[in-house]
This record gives structure tokens, sequence and C-alpha cells, in this order.
């Protein structure tokens, strides 16, 4: 799993860094002092855990996991126990009470990887011709070329087929990454379009269906390049 650690004490990241380095499957990708910067990291890479402080300048904790469009999984990490109740409000994984010890820390990264692989096994497998997907407690049985766009919603994504609508707990990155990428393209920070189904496209709007879906601008000029090579 991809790791990041957002604490403003430098001391204290350093020390729970080397603790994550001692725990198989876990890897930190990027540490920071700063929820600003860390949020700005968060909008462009796949991070499957965070390690967040609540007490930090300009931006809580808290305050940051509200601004973040697609948020990891999240281990708060503080030096006190008051905000233990919203953090759990918030839906975080586990509280670490600072100084984080290797045997709690350990048992809190086991909770994370069982939420992981769940979704990861919910997610069905994307690189086939087909995979199954979960609807009113039944697995169906979906072709990924009935798939005609995926749509972020919070920690959920929707993917919309010819045949009907499913809801998974999964991130859009983690999708896109599963998704085969002769046929699909992300064209937003909110969707993932299958190319063969696009109807019409009208400058920064794209038509699948019934549905018109906005090509954000930081994926306009790959999206442009993606349609000259299809002409």
């Amino acid at each position: 799993m991809n790791c990041m650690i957002v604490d403003d004490d430098e001391l204290s990241s350093g020390v729970l860094n080397q603790l994550i380095a001692q725990i198989g499957g876990l890897h930190v990708i990027k540490v920071c002092k700063c929820p600003l910067e860390a949020l700005s990291f968060l909008r462009t890479e796949q991070v499957d855990l965070l390690f967040l402080d609540v007490e930090m300048p300009a931006m809580t904790g808290f305050s940051l996991m509200r601004n973040m469009d697609h948020p990891p999984l999240v281990i708060l990490t503080t030096s006190h126990t008051k905000y233990a109740l919203e953090a759990f409000e918030n839906n975080v994984v586990d509280y670490l009470v600072k100084p984080v010890e290797l045997p709690r820390l350990v048992r809190s990264t086991e909770k994370a990887k069982k939420v992981f692989d769940q979704a990861q096994k919910l997610s069905g497998s994307f690189i086939q011709d087909f995979l199954f997907l979960k609807k009113n407690a039944v697995l169906e049985k979906v072709p990924v070329k009935n798939i005609q766009w995926i749509e972020a919603q919070g920690d959920y994504v929707e993917i919309h087929t010819c045949d009907g609508n499913y809801v998974l707990h999964i991130t859009l990155k983690a999708v896109e990454k599963k998704l085969p990428q002769d046929k699909f393209l992300r064209i937003h920070r909110s969707f993932i379009i299958q190319l063969e189904h696009i109807g019409s496209i009208d400058e920064n709007v794209v038509c699948i269906g019934n549905k018109l879906l906005p090509v954000g601008s930081l994926f306009r000029d790959k999206f442009m390049t993606r349609l000259n090579l299809l002409l």
C-alpha cells in the first residue's frame, strides 16, 4: 500500500516513517509538513493510506479530509485523545495517540490492510473481458465493453453500463489503474470514459448516451492527443 504522512512535527513524522518501514507491504511515498502541500499531492498521486496529524498550521487534519476529493484510508496520529469521537465520525480506520509504538501501529495497519483488501476484491478484475459487480447483494457478470463511464462519488465510484449502474467502495484512481488503457481515459477529476461509447464532442463536453460529461482543464491535452490518434 502506498502511504503518506502529514504532520508538521518533523520529529514525530520521522519516527513514524521509521516504524512504518518495519512493516511489510507499506511504502511511504511522501512526507508533508504542510496540509496544503499534501492536498495538492493527493490530487495527482495514488495514496492508499494516510497517516494524518490533527493540529497543524493553516489547516487541521479534519479540514484536510473534508477538502479531499477522493480521500484514502486515514489513520489519525495526534498527541490528544479529545478528537477520538470526531475522528470516528469521519470514518477513519484508527486513532493513534503519540508517541506511537510499533505494536500498536502494527495492529492499526492490519486493520487498514483488511479494509483495503476488501475494497480491492469488491472492485472486480477490470483487466479481463468481464467482471463481477455486486448489485442488491447479487454478483452480476458485466462485460467490460458495456462500461460507458465511471463517476467518482466521495469514497465510492458509480460504474455506468449499458444495462445499469453499480456502486463500489473504491477510489477513482484505484479503478483507473485496473482499466485497459487503450480503451478508457480519464477526462476529469471525477470521470473516466470508455472511448468507443463517445457519441459526440462539443468543445469541453463529451456526450455519452444522454449524459454530458465535462473535460477538465488538467486532462484536456491528453484527451485531445488520444482523439487525434483515433482519427
